[in-house]
């Protein structure tokens, strides 16, 4: 069950087209994995469309005669393109043997995912280039996995893709939503049969608690390049 969702704020933004790329990444393929902010955000576009319309109305006359011609040009113009081709069939998300069901959102990277690496505490790690809007990682926590505790320098965005974890402030199941910030202090681990699979995003590096700190500090770089 679904417990964790983005604020009605972002969801708002998200639905206006106004989010920041790289959140509005993160919330759409948390909305194509909840029904509750799939409803909220369909709301949103339909209130956002009843005001553009109702502006329109309140617009002053123009020609639509020469609107129309204008329209109909372009169309004769453009009909001789080529059809867009197809988009590639996206392949699962792959780690050991074992494929993962991406969301929609998510799915079309999975091209631009680099290669899996082992970290310490049974977590793998594989980063996702989203080219001028940053980086991303999806990040596994195998049964009895832990991230060490730490907190933030800036935000850090997560989303459950599969399986369970938790981190001391919460218990997350799949297709929760979080954001953390330096308020925040956790350590996130799973007790999962089947682990965690999770997409992250940070802005900032990951700011390690523990009196490991210089030690873990190649860690922290492996979330963040």
């Amino acid at each position: 069950m679904i417990n964790f969702h983005p604020e009605l704020a972002h969801l708002h933004a998200f639905a206006e087209g106004t989010c920041p790329v790289n959140l509005a990444l993160i919330i759409s393929a948390h909305v194509d994995m909840c029904p509750r902010c799939q409803a909220l955000t369909m709301q949103a576009q339909e209130d956002i469309g009843a005001k553009e319309l109702s502006r329109a109305i309140q617009a002053p006359v123009v020609d639509v005669d020469k609107d129309f011609n204008e329209m109909m040009l372009q169309i004769m113009q453009t009909a001789d393109v080529e059809p867009t081709k197809t988009p590639p069939v996206n392949h699962p998300l792959e780690l050991d043997g074992r494929q993962f069901t991406l969301p929609r959102a998510l799915a079309r990277y999975t091209q631009k995912t680099g290669n899996w690496s082992r970290l310490v505490g049974k977590l793998w790690q594989a980063p996702v280039d989203l080219g001028q809007d940053g980086q991303a990682n999806f990040i596994y926590m195998e049964k009895g996995g832990r991230v060490p505790e730490h907190t933030h320098k800036g935000s850090e965005f997560t989303l459950v893709i599969d399986g369970q974890f938790s981190d001391g402030l919460a218990d997350y199941d799949c297709g929760d939503f979080t954001i953390m910030d330096g308020t925040n202090k956790h350590m996130p681990f799973s007790e999962a049969d089947e682990g965690c699979l999770v997409f992250t995003m940070v802005d900032k590096p990951l700011h390690f608690t523990s009196g490991l700190a210089r030690l873990l500090n190649p860690f922290s770089q492996l979330f963040f390049k």
